[in-house]
């Protein structure tokens, strides 16, 4: 950090906030090169936190920066979704259907995700100020002023930008005049920790029960669970309460070494801008959700993915500041989706009517036979029903898994800091052309400060039905932001001034 005269520390980015979504946003930044202070209001971890269930995409993100050995040394494989009610099953949600070389949920209690994130970003050089408040955003043309409060001395940061990932009462966001909009959602939740004795299905599960108290199961290591509920008054025993659920359908079970036993409440909210001027909002500061599907901590992580490298460039001065647009045009729609499919589970789970509660199990029945519908469930269940057609910086169309917008499906080469082009030659016939156009792309390549490497990928089955070379590039977040099929110099061309809003992809 270089000082000021002022004596202000002087960062290009300001990250408020140590939970996944802050690390995870502040490692990738440091992996850049990009100088970061990330602070937290909690003077160290916490030792318990309820999130639990790490999806598929994020379990692709963290191969991707080569932590997934960790990941999943230390969780439990969740490779099934049952829902029961009314004393039976309503049917079954096999992951490895998916379409991952992940086919499960992992079960990790959240706290331990951190410390992954915080090994991490110590390991790139990063730290975490701890006891660091944030109490004060002063944004200037050029500059974002924070104030600080930290063991009870105050002390300024001048940063070209902060990001709030400070939760659910962000000072970042109240701070910027962003407000969040949605509901409280009024019915009480709870949650504790403990193994199941009596238990006689498998347990690489997560377990729904949509019974008078709605209970879900989600595996622990340990072959213990996390316990969601629904209490049954706001004085009731949660312990009694999941156990008279549970007993329905295994009556030999009884929760034993019961651990963590929390009531709390949660809202369904998504702010209303993702970025106001210097200011951006990733996490819990930016959408609230339902926990019953657990994609709370997951959207937060892909929001940290999907700003890191958008957030480089502009600091780096390779791209406009422009480009932080995209990450509000991305992000935020598949905020108000999650929160969305969370108010529908939410309004399905406390049904009390028996016609009403009869129509939602027979629905429930359906969509769960029926192999589209059923594929579509467990598509969203993984979140890899994500995609960024719609984004102002992605080219081109083209359809099935390679469509510009889609998740990469393949490996193209991890921990990739730039974007990758990839080559597709054709799958029926020799191109004549093909060596000659990996040449030239190869000099933009060499010259670019956007486009990091060129592979070449054998993508026939994906791309049957077009001629010639085909051309994809890759974001560093896994997303196809281009496809060509014609004309690829010039596709990267306007590729390269989409993102960056400069007219070359070469460096003159």
């Amino acid at each position: 950090m270089i000082g000021r005269g002022d004596g202000a520390e002087r960062v290009s980015v300001l990250v408020a906030g140590a939970g996944p979504t802050g690390l995870l946003l502040a490692a990738e930044l440091q992996r850049r090169g990009v100088s970061c202070k990330l602070i937290d209001a909690l003077p160290e971890p916490l030792r318990w936190d309820r999130a639990t269930v790490i999806h598929p995409r994020s379990l692709e993100v963290f191969e991707s920066l080569g932590l997934i050995d960790r990941f999943l040394e230390a969780g439990t494989k969740q490779c099934a979704v049952k829902i029961y009610s009314a004393g039976e099953l309503l049917g079954a949600l096999d992951l490895s259907e998916c379409g991952s070389s992940y086919g499960f949920n992992l079960g990790l209690s959240e706290e331990v995700t951190e410390s992954i994130l915080t090994d991490y970003l110590t390991a790139l050089g990063g730290v975490v100020h701890r006891a660091s408040r944030l109490t004060g955003v002063r944004v200037q043309s050029d500059a974002v002023v924070a104030e600080i409060e930290e063991n009870g001395s105050r002390y300024r940061v001048h940063a070209e930008w902060i990001v709030g990932c400070d939760g659910l009462h962000s000072r970042t966001r109240e701070s910027s005049g962003i407000v969040l909009e949605g509901h409280d959602i009024d019915a009480p939740w709870a949650v504790f920790d403990a193994a199941i004795a009596g238990w006689t299905d498998h347990f690489e599960l997560n377990v729904g029960y949509l019974d008078a108290v709605p209970v879900i199961l989600t595996a622990l290591p340990g072959r213990r669970w996390r316990v969601y509920l629904r209490p049954s008054s706001p004085e009731s025993d949660l312990v009694d309460d999941a156990a008279s659920t549970v007993r329905r359908y295994a009556g030999g079970a009884s929760f034993v070494d019961v651990a963590n036993p929390t009531r709390f409440h949660c809202a369904s909210k998504v702010a209303n801008r993702f970025r106001s001027g210097r200011v951006l909002l990733a996490g819990d500061a930016a959408h609230l959700c339902s926990p019953a599907q657990g994609h709370g901590m997951n959207t937060g992580l892909q929001d940290a993915f999907n700003l890191a490298w958008k957030l480089a460039l502009v600091c780096k001065g390779i791209a406009d500041s422009s480009l932080l647009d995209s990450y509000e045009a991305e992000r935020r729609p598949v905020a108000e989706m999650v929160a969305h499919s969370g108010d529908i589970v939410e309004a399905g789970e406390l049904l009390t009517d028996p016609a009403d509660r009869r129509s939602r199990d027979a629905a429930i029945r359906t969509t769960f036979t029926e192999s589209s519908s059923r594929h579509n469930e467990i598509v969203a269940e993984t979140e890899l029903n994500v995609d960024y057609a719609a984004s102002p910086i992605v080219l081109g169309g083209g359809a099935g898994v390679l469509a510009a917008g889609q998740r990469m499906p393949n490996k193209i080469p991890a921990g990739a800091a730039g974007h990758t082009v990839v080559l597709v030659p054709d799958p029926v016939a020799a191109d004549p052309d093909a060596a000659r156009l990996r040449e030239a792309v190869q000099k933009i390549v060499d010259r670019s400060r956007v486009f990091e490497t060129i592979v070449s990928l054998d993508a026939s089955r994906a791309l049957d039905g077009r001629a010639g070379s085909t051309l994809l590039v890759v974001r560093p977040d896994g997303y196809i932001g281009m496809r060509c099929e014609e004309h690829h110099l010039a596709a990267l061309e306007r590729y390269h001034a989409l993102v960056t809003s400069q007219p070359s992809a070469v460096e003159k």
